[in-house]
Protein backbone atom coordinates (compact mmCIF):
# COMPACT_ATOMS: atom_id res chain seq x y z
CA UNK A 1 0.00 0.00 0.00
CA UNK A 2 1.09 3.19 -0.90
CA UNK A 3 2.39 6.32 1.65
CA UNK A 4 -0.01 8.62 0.47
CA UNK A 5 -2.97 5.91 0.60
CA UNK A 6 -2.80 6.05 4.33
CA UNK A 7 -4.59 8.71 6.45
CA UNK A 8 -2.62 11.81 8.02
CA UNK A 9 -3.87 9.91 11.57
CA UNK A 10 -2.55 6.32 10.93
CA UNK A 11 -0.61 4.56 13.06
CA UNK A 12 1.86 3.86 10.87
CA UNK A 13 5.00 5.81 10.89
CA UNK A 14 6.31 7.59 8.10
CA UNK A 15 9.92 7.34 8.46
CA UNK A 16 11.26 9.49 5.36
CA UNK A 17 10.04 13.40 4.80
CA UNK A 18 11.30 13.43 0.57
CA UNK A 19 11.28 16.81 -1.25
CA UNK A 20 11.52 16.21 -5.05
CA UNK A 21 13.46 18.85 -6.77
CA UNK A 22 12.79 18.81 -10.17
CA UNK A 23 9.02 17.45 -11.49
CA UNK A 24 9.48 16.77 -14.83
CA UNK A 25 9.05 13.53 -16.04
CA UNK A 26 11.83 11.97 -14.06
CA UNK A 27 11.00 13.86 -10.93
CA UNK A 28 7.12 12.87 -11.38
CA UNK A 29 8.52 9.14 -11.51
CA UNK A 30 10.38 9.49 -8.26
CA UNK A 31 6.89 11.19 -6.77
CA UNK A 32 5.36 7.95 -7.87
CA UNK A 33 7.97 5.67 -6.38
CA UNK A 34 7.90 7.59 -3.04
CA UNK A 35 4.18 7.21 -2.76
CA UNK A 36 4.72 3.29 -3.34
CA UNK A 37 7.00 3.43 -0.84
CA UNK A 38 4.60 2.68 2.65
CA UNK A 39 7.84 4.17 4.70
CA UNK A 40 8.46 7.37 3.25
CA UNK A 41 6.51 10.13 1.68
CA UNK A 42 6.22 13.12 -1.15
CA UNK A 43 5.98 16.12 1.93
CA UNK A 44 7.31 18.82 -0.72
CA UNK A 45 8.19 19.55 -4.09
CA UNK A 46 9.31 22.45 -6.57
CA UNK A 47 10.15 23.46 -10.00
CA UNK A 48 10.68 26.97 -11.57
CA UNK A 49 8.36 26.45 -14.32
CA UNK A 50 4.14 26.30 -13.34
CA UNK A 51 3.88 23.43 -16.39
CA UNK A 52 6.08 20.61 -14.13
CA UNK A 53 4.37 21.64 -11.15
CA UNK A 54 1.25 20.82 -12.50
CA UNK A 55 2.19 17.68 -13.84
CA UNK A 56 3.77 17.10 -10.19
CA UNK A 57 0.36 18.24 -8.61
CA UNK A 58 -1.67 15.78 -10.78
CA UNK A 59 0.73 12.88 -10.42
CA UNK A 60 0.21 13.32 -6.48
CA UNK A 61 -3.49 14.07 -6.57
CA UNK A 62 -3.84 10.50 -8.87
CA UNK A 63 -1.83 8.90 -6.01
CA UNK A 64 -4.51 9.60 -3.15
CA UNK A 65 -1.84 12.08 -1.57
CA UNK A 66 -3.48 15.49 0.06
CA UNK A 67 -3.63 19.40 -1.38
CA UNK A 68 -1.28 20.27 1.39
CA UNK A 69 1.94 18.97 0.14
CA UNK A 70 3.84 22.11 -0.07
CA UNK A 71 5.20 23.49 -3.66
CA UNK A 72 7.55 25.84 -4.82
CA UNK A 73 9.27 27.42 -7.52
CA UNK A 74 12.91 27.94 -5.89
CA UNK A 75 14.76 24.84 -4.54
CA UNK A 76 16.17 27.28 -1.74
CA UNK A 77 12.64 27.44 -0.29
CA UNK A 78 12.29 23.94 -0.20
CA UNK A 79 15.57 23.40 1.38
CA UNK A 80 14.69 26.26 4.12
CA UNK A 81 11.03 25.12 4.72
CA UNK A 82 12.01 22.29 7.45
CA UNK A 83 9.44 19.48 5.82
CA UNK A 84 12.04 17.53 4.51
CA UNK A 85 14.30 14.51 5.77
CA UNK A 86 15.77 14.04 2.34
CA UNK A 87 15.37 15.39 -1.14
CA UNK A 88 15.76 13.64 -4.66
CA UNK A 89 16.78 16.36 -7.09
CA UNK A 90 15.35 15.42 -11.08
CA UNK A 91 15.92 18.95 -12.87
CA UNK A 92 18.12 19.25 -15.66
CA UNK A 93 21.64 18.09 -16.03
CA UNK A 94 23.26 21.38 -15.92
CA UNK A 95 21.03 22.92 -13.47
CA UNK A 96 22.81 20.13 -11.03
CA UNK A 97 25.88 21.51 -9.84
CA UNK A 98 24.14 24.45 -8.72
CA UNK A 99 22.04 23.00 -6.74
CA UNK A 100 24.23 20.22 -5.62
CA UNK A 101 26.08 23.60 -4.02
CA UNK A 102 22.96 24.75 -2.10
CA UNK A 103 22.00 21.33 -0.68
CA UNK A 104 25.62 20.07 0.20
CA UNK A 105 26.09 22.80 2.68
CA UNK A 106 23.18 21.54 4.71
CA UNK A 107 23.31 18.10 6.90
CA UNK A 108 19.82 16.84 4.12
CA UNK A 109 20.75 13.25 2.04
CA UNK A 110 20.12 14.00 -1.41
CA UNK A 111 19.68 11.69 -4.46
CA UNK A 112 20.82 13.41 -7.38
CA UNK A 113 19.72 11.45 -11.07
CA UNK A 114 22.03 11.05 -13.76
CA UNK A 115 24.54 12.46 -14.26
CA UNK A 116 25.85 13.99 -11.15
CA UNK A 117 27.07 16.79 -13.13
CA UNK A 118 27.48 17.24 -16.97
CA UNK A 119 31.59 18.26 -16.37
CA UNK A 120 34.19 16.21 -14.83
CA UNK A 121 35.42 19.76 -12.81
CA UNK A 122 31.66 20.05 -11.66
CA UNK A 123 31.88 16.47 -10.79
CA UNK A 124 35.17 16.42 -8.54
CA UNK A 125 34.18 19.52 -6.91
CA UNK A 126 30.86 18.16 -5.84
CA UNK A 127 33.17 15.01 -4.65
CA UNK A 128 35.38 17.44 -2.84
CA UNK A 129 32.25 18.99 -0.92
CA UNK A 130 30.69 15.65 0.03
CA UNK A 131 34.48 14.70 1.72
CA UNK A 132 33.26 17.63 4.02
CA UNK A 133 29.69 16.54 5.28
CA UNK A 134 28.01 13.66 7.24
CA UNK A 135 24.99 13.31 5.01
CA UNK A 136 25.16 11.42 2.28
CA UNK A 137 24.45 11.73 -1.68
CA UNK A 138 23.48 8.93 -3.64
CA UNK A 139 23.47 9.32 -7.64
CA UNK A 140 20.86 7.69 -9.31
CA UNK A 141 22.34 5.04 -11.72
CA UNK A 142 19.81 2.77 -11.30
CA UNK A 143 20.30 0.62 -14.37
CA UNK A 144 21.98 -1.90 -12.15
CA UNK A 145 18.99 -2.58 -9.88
CA UNK A 146 17.20 -3.49 -12.83
CA UNK A 147 16.30 -7.88 -12.53
CA UNK A 148 17.78 -9.13 -15.32
CA UNK A 149 21.52 -6.53 -15.17
CA UNK A 150 21.24 -7.69 -11.32
CA UNK A 151 21.45 -10.71 -12.06
CA UNK A 152 23.92 -10.92 -14.24
CA UNK A 153 26.22 -8.63 -12.21
CA UNK A 154 25.24 -11.67 -9.70
CA UNK A 155 26.57 -14.03 -11.66
CA UNK A 156 30.10 -12.14 -12.22
CA UNK A 157 30.14 -12.35 -8.22
CA UNK A 158 29.51 -15.95 -8.69
CA UNK A 159 32.70 -16.54 -10.84
CA UNK A 160 30.81 -18.63 -13.51
CA UNK A 161 32.57 -17.24 -16.23
CA UNK A 162 35.88 -16.80 -14.23
CA UNK A 163 38.05 -13.86 -14.98
CA UNK A 164 36.25 -11.44 -16.71
CA UNK A 165 37.85 -9.64 -19.97
CA UNK A 166 35.41 -8.28 -22.13
CA UNK A 167 32.14 -6.27 -21.14
CA UNK A 168 29.88 -5.72 -24.20
CA UNK A 169 26.68 -3.31 -24.00
CA UNK A 170 25.01 -2.50 -26.88
CA UNK A 171 21.84 0.23 -26.75
CA UNK A 172 19.40 0.08 -29.93
CA UNK A 173 16.49 2.59 -28.66
CA UNK A 174 14.52 5.61 -29.56
CA UNK A 175 15.66 9.51 -30.10
CA UNK A 176 15.64 11.36 -26.91
CA UNK A 177 12.34 12.48 -25.56
CA UNK A 178 11.27 16.23 -25.76
CA UNK A 179 11.82 17.74 -22.10
CA UNK A 180 10.85 21.30 -20.87
CA UNK A 181 12.23 24.28 -23.34
CA UNK A 182 14.27 21.73 -25.23
CA UNK A 183 16.77 21.85 -22.77
CA UNK A 184 18.20 18.19 -24.01
CA UNK A 185 18.90 19.81 -28.01
CA UNK A 186 22.13 20.79 -26.68
CA UNK A 187 25.33 19.09 -25.52
CA UNK A 188 26.02 22.10 -23.46
CA UNK A 189 23.17 21.53 -21.15
CA UNK A 190 23.04 17.53 -21.43
CA UNK A 191 26.89 17.31 -21.15
CA UNK A 192 26.58 15.39 -24.09
CA UNK A 193 24.50 12.41 -25.47
CA UNK A 194 27.65 9.92 -23.73
CA UNK A 195 27.50 11.29 -20.44
CA UNK A 196 23.63 12.26 -20.22
CA UNK A 197 22.57 9.03 -21.77
CA UNK A 198 25.48 6.93 -21.59
CA UNK A 199 26.26 7.51 -17.86
CA UNK A 200 24.13 4.33 -17.04
CA UNK A 201 26.41 2.36 -19.14
CA UNK A 202 30.02 2.89 -18.34
CA UNK A 203 28.39 2.65 -14.39
CA UNK A 204 27.49 -0.85 -15.16
CA UNK A 205 31.03 -1.63 -17.23
CA UNK A 206 32.81 0.18 -13.78
CA UNK A 207 30.53 -1.78 -11.72
CA UNK A 208 31.03 -5.35 -13.78
CA UNK A 209 35.04 -4.78 -13.56
CA UNK A 210 34.98 -4.14 -10.08
CA UNK A 211 32.61 -6.59 -9.23
CA UNK A 212 34.99 -9.08 -11.18
CA UNK A 213 38.19 -8.33 -9.37
CA UNK A 214 36.45 -7.82 -5.90
CA UNK A 215 35.77 -11.59 -6.25
CA UNK A 216 39.26 -12.15 -7.18
CA UNK A 217 40.45 -10.69 -4.54
CA UNK A 218 42.26 -7.57 -6.11
CA UNK A 219 41.72 -4.00 -6.20
CA UNK A 220 39.72 -1.77 -7.72
CA UNK A 221 40.46 -1.28 -11.55
CA UNK A 222 39.68 2.31 -13.05
CA UNK A 223 39.29 3.01 -16.83
CA UNK A 224 42.49 4.45 -18.23
CA UNK A 225 41.92 4.89 -21.51
CA UNK A 226 39.29 5.86 -24.04
CA UNK A 227 38.55 5.51 -28.11
CA UNK A 228 35.27 6.65 -29.39
CA UNK A 229 33.83 7.16 -33.08
CA UNK A 230 30.43 8.94 -33.10
CA UNK A 231 28.45 11.73 -34.65
CA UNK A 232 24.60 13.30 -35.03
CA UNK A 233 23.75 11.73 -38.25
CA UNK A 234 19.78 11.42 -37.91
CA UNK A 235 18.21 12.91 -35.18
CA UNK A 236 17.11 16.75 -34.47
CA UNK A 237 18.95 17.34 -38.14
CA UNK A 238 15.94 19.82 -38.80
CA UNK A 239 15.64 21.56 -35.16
CA UNK A 240 15.77 25.09 -34.06
CA UNK A 241 15.23 26.77 -31.15
CA UNK A 242 16.45 30.55 -31.12
CA UNK A 243 18.59 30.69 -33.76
CA UNK A 244 20.38 27.54 -33.18
CA UNK A 245 20.36 23.91 -34.23
CA UNK A 246 20.46 20.85 -32.09
CA UNK A 247 23.99 19.31 -31.60
CA UNK A 248 23.15 16.44 -29.75
CA UNK A 249 25.62 13.02 -30.99
CA UNK A 250 22.82 10.09 -32.11
CA UNK A 251 25.54 7.39 -32.59
CA UNK A 252 28.92 5.93 -31.27
CA UNK A 253 30.84 3.30 -30.66
CA UNK A 254 33.13 3.43 -27.76
CA UNK A 255 36.07 1.49 -26.26
CA UNK A 256 36.91 1.76 -22.59
CA UNK A 257 40.55 0.03 -21.21
CA UNK A 258 40.81 -0.91 -17.80
CA UNK A 259 44.46 -0.41 -15.85
CA UNK A 260 44.06 -4.21 -15.13
CA UNK A 261 43.55 -5.26 -18.56
CA UNK A 262 40.07 -5.92 -19.16
CA UNK A 263 37.95 -4.12 -21.95
CA UNK A 264 34.47 -2.46 -22.16
CA UNK A 265 32.68 -1.44 -25.63
CA UNK A 266 29.66 0.22 -26.17
CA UNK A 267 27.12 0.34 -29.43
CA UNK A 268 24.68 3.29 -28.94
CA UNK A 269 22.30 4.18 -31.35
CA UNK A 270 19.51 6.68 -30.70
CA UNK A 271 17.16 5.44 -34.17
CA UNK A 272 17.01 2.13 -33.67
CA UNK A 273 13.96 1.32 -31.70
CA UNK A 274 12.73 -1.22 -34.20
CA UNK A 275 13.99 -3.87 -32.30
CA UNK A 276 13.16 -6.26 -29.70
CA UNK A 277 15.79 -5.21 -27.36
CA UNK A 278 16.57 -1.52 -25.99
CA UNK A 279 19.60 -2.90 -24.38
CA UNK A 280 21.99 -6.05 -24.71
CA UNK A 281 24.38 -6.89 -22.11
CA UNK A 282 27.34 -9.76 -22.43
CA UNK A 283 29.82 -10.48 -20.15
CA UNK A 284 33.15 -12.96 -21.44
CA UNK A 285 35.24 -14.55 -18.98
CA UNK A 286 37.73 -16.70 -19.52
CA UNK A 287 35.61 -20.06 -18.81
CA UNK A 288 32.44 -18.94 -20.27
CA UNK A 289 29.73 -15.67 -21.21
CA UNK A 290 27.08 -14.34 -19.37
CA UNK A 291 23.76 -12.91 -21.76
CA UNK A 292 21.03 -10.47 -20.72
CA UNK A 293 18.56 -7.98 -22.38
CA UNK A 294 16.02 -5.29 -21.41
CA UNK A 295 13.36 -5.76 -21.95
CA UNK A 296 14.05 -9.65 -21.36
CA UNK A 297 12.54 -12.89 -21.50
CA UNK A 298 12.86 -12.76 -17.52
CA UNK A 299 15.64 -14.99 -18.11
CA UNK A 300 19.56 -14.50 -18.72
CA UNK A 301 22.14 -16.92 -20.30
CA UNK A 302 25.09 -18.32 -19.05
CA UNK A 303 27.32 -20.53 -21.30
CA UNK A 304 30.36 -22.29 -20.18
CA UNK A 305 33.31 -22.58 -22.82
CA UNK A 306 34.22 -26.48 -21.70
CA UNK A 307 31.27 -28.07 -22.05
CA UNK A 308 29.60 -25.55 -24.56
CA UNK A 309 26.35 -25.89 -22.78
CA UNK A 310 24.16 -22.68 -21.88
CA UNK A 311 21.95 -22.72 -19.24
CA UNK A 312 18.78 -20.31 -18.92
CA UNK A 313 18.70 -18.55 -15.10
CA UNK A 314 15.17 -16.96 -13.84
CA UNK A 315 15.44 -13.08 -13.31
CA UNK A 316 12.17 -12.44 -11.76
CA UNK A 317 11.37 -8.50 -10.58
CA UNK A 318 11.62 -7.89 -7.01
CA UNK A 319 8.34 -8.79 -5.78
CA UNK A 320 8.12 -5.38 -3.60
CA UNK A 321 8.43 -3.24 -6.16
CA UNK A 322 4.60 -1.45 -6.62
CA UNK A 323 5.96 0.82 -9.18
CA UNK A 324 7.57 -0.20 -12.28
CA UNK A 325 7.53 3.14 -14.29
CA UNK A 326 10.06 3.62 -17.03
CA UNK A 327 12.60 1.64 -15.72
CA UNK A 328 10.65 -1.70 -15.14
CA UNK A 329 11.05 -1.31 -11.46
CA UNK A 330 14.38 -0.33 -11.26
CA UNK A 331 14.18 3.35 -10.27
CA UNK A 332 11.46 2.35 -7.36
CA UNK A 333 13.82 -0.14 -5.69
CA UNK A 334 16.77 2.93 -5.93
CA UNK A 335 14.63 5.30 -4.70
CA UNK A 336 13.34 2.44 -1.37
CA UNK A 337 17.23 1.63 -0.92
CA UNK A 338 17.96 5.23 -0.83
CA UNK A 339 14.79 5.90 1.54
CA UNK A 340 15.96 3.14 4.14
CA UNK A 341 19.87 4.37 3.37
CA UNK A 342 18.39 7.84 4.50
CA UNK A 343 16.13 6.21 7.70
CA UNK A 344 19.14 4.08 9.34
CA UNK A 345 22.09 6.25 8.41
CA UNK A 346 23.43 4.36 6.23
CA UNK A 347 25.77 4.69 3.17
CA UNK A 348 24.69 5.05 -0.35
CA UNK A 349 25.34 2.08 -2.86
CA UNK A 350 26.11 3.98 -5.66
CA UNK A 351 27.78 7.27 -4.18
CA UNK A 352 29.46 10.77 -5.81
CA UNK A 353 32.95 8.03 -7.18
CA UNK A 354 30.68 6.40 -9.00
CA UNK A 355 29.19 9.34 -10.22
CA UNK A 356 32.25 11.10 -10.89
CA UNK A 357 33.83 8.17 -13.00
CA UNK A 358 30.77 7.22 -15.38
CA UNK A 359 30.85 11.11 -16.55
CA UNK A 360 34.71 11.21 -16.85
CA UNK A 361 34.11 7.81 -19.26
CA UNK A 362 31.75 10.08 -21.08
CA UNK A 363 33.70 13.18 -21.31
CA UNK A 364 36.66 10.93 -22.34
CA UNK A 365 34.86 9.38 -25.26
CA UNK A 366 33.38 12.90 -26.46
CA UNK A 367 36.60 14.35 -26.12
CA UNK A 368 37.93 11.26 -28.57
CA UNK A 369 35.32 11.72 -31.19
CA UNK A 370 36.44 15.66 -31.35
CA UNK A 371 39.51 15.35 -31.22
CA UNK A 372 40.08 11.70 -33.30
CA UNK A 373 42.14 10.22 -30.80
CA UNK A 374 42.63 7.89 -28.10
CA UNK A 375 42.13 10.04 -24.58
CA UNK A 376 43.58 8.75 -21.12
CA UNK A 377 41.60 9.41 -18.10
CA UNK A 378 44.85 11.08 -16.83
CA UNK A 379 43.75 14.03 -18.73
CA UNK A 380 40.79 14.56 -16.48
CA UNK A 381 43.42 14.75 -13.38
CA UNK A 382 41.94 11.24 -12.53
CA UNK A 383 44.32 8.31 -12.02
Amino acid sequence: MGSCTWSPNSLRRVSVRVGIIGTGMMGCEHIRNVIGNPDAEVTAYCDPNETPRGWARATLDAGGCPATIAEFADHRDLLASGTVDAVIVASPNHTHRAILDDILVTDLPVMVEKPMCTTVGDCLAVVGAQSTRAAMTWVGLEYRYMAPIAGLLAEISAGSVGRVRMVAIREHRFPFLVKVDNWNRFSRNTGGTLVEKCCHFFDLMNLAVRTDAARRGDGAPRPVRVLASGGQDVNHLDEIYDGERSDILDNAYVIVEYSDGTRGMLDLSMFAEAGRHEQELTIVGEMGKIEAQVPGPGTITVGVRATRGVREIAVPVDPSVSHTGAHFGASYLEVKKFCAAVASGGAPEVGVDEGLWSVAVGAAAHRSIDEQRPVLLSEFGLG
